[in-house]
């Protein structure tokens, strides 16, 4: 990447029209993402207190945010301008689950209203947590054996939905 888009990308801090998604991988275990309001401390906390026990050892990247994160937790930092990995401090699983999700997005589905794309992450989360159970036969089998006597309505599809 030349040093000017270089530059642009590492001062991204998801100003704009950009949809913020928070994701979190266990180590040898599942991963929990879902869209939040912004990256600021305020909308990461909670989803942090509610997913991820006080105490526990987390891995993040270089984000200024999460320093809010140490009182709470024992954090490691993984500084991508640096390095990818250093031992055991490194987030490649949950950047296989964006690669992925990305890809989906893109590809796949193509065009995304960010009113669903709660949904489109839900799915994508399903996926990457059953990804070494079986193969897609068995991933619709076990979607439909989930659905029976549920509806869901147009009215309740097209809703905005409220991301604070």
């Amino acid at each position: 990447m030349h040093k000017s888009k270089r530059d642009k990308s590492l001062a991204y801090q998801g100003r704009s029209n950009k949809a913020v998604v928070m994701g979190m991988l266990e180590r040898g275990g599942k991963v929990k993402a879902r869209v939040i309001a912004s990256r600021k401390k305020h909308h990461i906390e909670p989803v942090m207190a509610e997913c991820v026990e006080s105490g526990s050892h987390i891995i993040t990247d270089e984000m200024t945010t999460y320093a809010v994160l140490e009182s709470k937790y024992q954090r490691e930092i993984i500084n991508h301008a640096i390095e990818y990995a250093n031992g055991h401090i490194h987030t490649n699983g949950i950047e296989n689950f964006w690669a992925l999700l990305k890809r989906a997005l893109g590809g796949t589905y193509i065009s995304v209203e960010p009113i669903h794309l709660d949904a489109y992450v839900a799915e994508q989360v399903f996926r990457f947590n059953h990804r070494e159970d079986c193969n897609d036969a068995g991933r619709f089998i076990q979607v439909m054996s989930q659905i029976t006597g549920k509806r869901l309505t147009y009215a309740a599809l097209t809703q905005r939905q409220n991301l604070n």
